[in-house]
């Protein structure tokens, strides 16, 4: 995730992939329904803040302080009454930067259960966790959900960003998201930049941040770290 102005890294989102002895790299969208139904989804996901939580220490060590770490929640995790709990004990015992942990949730997710989501997301903003609307835009839209829930960013879903330049409908939505975050003060960050033109259109327009093959197709931690000594500062 770079800064959109001055290309600075500020942070990074953490992709889940399923390395499948015969498929190959299987991505999450072909299992996560899977793993809902069948409730390996709690599994996952306690493995992935694991893995991130473990992994966000040593670069807050390294001199990046401020580096951000996006997590995915799933819909079917936040059925885990302890689920804020959870996350406050791995923090606790990685000594992660909560400010410094982003956690992402869709329209579709928080819908499934509002009341609890709203409860969960609450929780973890009173621990210092800040929270992002996922793929802003295409699930089930209302201005409600802005106020309804406790939300620091908007990310504006790779659809609108692809014909931003030459579909006159996407152009206007993405301008209307990036007026709409300034007002309630919230970050917008721009998903699947793939071309300076974009890029420098979503700045223009006032976007904060922006993610995409513009700037890097997503990388193993080590290649991750290479490419954040030469762009973070």
């Amino acid at each position: 995730i770079l800064d959109a102005a001055t290309g600075r890294v500020v942070g990074a989102e953490a992709l889940l992939r399923w390395h499948h002895p015969t498929r190959g790299t299987v991505a999450p969208g072909e299992f996560i329904h899977l793993a809902e139904e069948s409730g390996l989804v709690h599994e996952i996901g306690d493995w992935v803040l694991d893995a991130a939580f473990s992994q966000a220490r040593p670069w807050h060590d390294a001199g990046y302080p401020e580096l951000r770490l996006a997590i995915n929640l799933a819909a079917g995790q936040f059925r885990a009454t302890n689920l804020a709990e959870r996350i406050r004990e791995r923090i606790t015992h990685e000594g992660c930067r909560p400010q410094c942990i982003e956690v992402e949730v869709t329209e579709t997710g928080m819908l499934r259960d509002p009341e609890g989501v709203g409860r969960t997301l609450t929780a973890l903003r009173e621990m210092g966790l800040r929270v992002a609307i996922d793929d802003f835009g295409t699930g089930y839209s209302s201005l409600s959900h802005l106020k309804r829930f406790p939300i620091d960013t908007l990310k504006i879903d790779k659809t609108f960003v692809a014909d931003v330049l030459t579909d006159r409908d996407d152009t206007a939505i993405v301008s209307a998201v990036i007026a709409l975050a300034r007002a309630l003060d919230m970050e917008v960050v721009a998903e699947g930049v793939e071309t300076e033109a974009q890029r420098a259109m979503l700045a223009e327009q006032g976007c904060d941040a922006y993610q995409g093959y513009l700037f890097s197709r997503p990388l193993p931690v080590a290649e991750f770290e290479a490419l954040l000594q030469r762009h973070s500062r």
